[in-house]
């Protein structure tokens, strides 16, 4: 794997962080070039390659600390709503629309996030993998977990904590996430809540006891 090595100075790093988050959204892995992440960051290529080795290991560094951030963000609001838990499918409910608008206010992340997932084929693999596993996996542990400590509790009937948690995702923010083409276009909170709640009642006929 590509490791983000590099020196200089931190401020400098920063900003070409920022213009090849901007880059790499807007053009795609492929058509990205260093030349343009220069201009963008208002440095010139060589200051790109002082910090960066190469083309893959800038969009490691940027994909893994999109993902990480993401995934900090829905940790907390997943701790926030099923963490201590009053009523259960209120709790589901606002998670679940709060989780969704949160992915749809991501902004430029959302963009590189896109970009990978319409690029996938020719994303370096182990570029994929550490995102995946920075992101959208830990993610699905972290919801796990909290359904293994609900069924612990006795407010849901979960065998395979990370089937459920795969499902409730499914069934709660995919549709969603189809109807904005993740992030791209906005979609109406009142449709959010209603997908949510549609689908957080489905899987309470899955797991409710």
């Amino acid at each position: 794997m590509a490791s983000a090595g590099g020196t200089g100075r931190p401020e400098k790093r920063k900003a070409i962080s920022r213009a090849a988050t901007a880059v790499f959204g807007r053009e795609g892995y492929v058509r990205a070039s260093m030349d343009a992440i220069a201009a963008e960051a208002g440095v010139s290529k060589r200051t790109v390659y002082n910090h960066f080795a190469d083309k893959e290991t800038l969009f490691l560094t940027v994909a893994l600390q999109d993902s990480a951030e993401l995934a900090q963000v829905l940790s907390r609001l997943t701790a926030k709503h099923l963490g201590r838990v009053v009523d259960l499918r209120q709790g589901l409910v606002d998670f679940a629309v709060e989780r969704a608008l949160a992915v749809l206010a991501t902004g430029e992340r959302g963009a590189l996030g896109r970009a990978i997932r319409a690029e996938v084929a020719n994303i370096p693999a182990d570029v994929l993998e550490a995102w995946l596993e920075a992101g959208p996996e830990a993610v699905q542990r972290d919801l796990a977990g909290h359904f293994a400590a609900l069924a612990g509790r006795g407010l849901l009937a979960v065998g395979e904590p990370a089937l459920a948690a795969e499902q409730f995702t499914l069934l709660t923010f995919h549709g969603v996430a189809e109807r904005s083409f993740w992030g791209a276009l906005p979609v109406a909170e009142e449709e959010v809540r209603r997908i949510a709640g549609e689908g957080v009642d489905a899987f309470l006929r899955l797991y409710g006891v």
